[in-house]
């Protein structure tokens, strides 16, 4: 399912069967409301199996296993990248369903709530905000806690 609004077009894959997953108008919602009003491009969300999201953490991250959420920014859909109607790549987020379904569990989270929050961190990710000293962390987690109250679900990173 591919969804355009403002001068962004979100498509949904969905390349596993694994139940609890939210239907792509949920993901896009998410999506949509993680990016800033300025973005402009197209954005995949593709929810995958733990084989296909183990290949990719292995491959890009050189990290062993499956993983919650990667994020691969195209940086084509920067402002001002495209003059023309074209819209080009924001990027791709790839969220492991099993790996989600698993933490929201062990994390007495509800399930749509941890979506909506991998489908925001995957987002944010594609826009340049990453957590990977405290004061990146900080800024990240304040507008994930911003983005996801906005949408009606709790902070995050306060586990039961």
């Amino acid at each position: 399912m591919t969804r355009r609004t403002r001068a962004v077009a979100v498509a949904v894959q969905r390349a596993t069967r694994a139940a609890g997953v939210p239907p792509a108008a949920r993901l896009t919602r998410w999506a949509l409301a993680a990016l800033e009003r300025k973005a402009r491009g197209e954005l995949t969300v593709r929810v995958v199996g733990r084989g296909e999201s183990a290949a990719l953490n292995a491959r890009y991250r050189r990290k062993r296993g499956p993983t919650n959420v990667l994020s691969f920014p195209a940086g084509g859909g920067e402002p001002g990248a495209a003059k023309s109607r074209e819209l080009l790549p924001l990027g791709d987020v790839v969220i492991c369903a099993s790996v989600v379904a698993r933490e929201a569990r062990e994390q007495g989270k509800t399930l749509a709530a941890h979506w909506a929050h991998m489908v925001i961190h995957g987002t944010l990710h594609l826009q340049g905000y990453d957590h990977e000293n405290p004061r990146d962390a900080a800024a990240m987690e304040a507008r994930e806690r911003a983005l996801l109250a906005g949408l009606g679900f709790p902070d995050p990173y306060s586990i039961k």
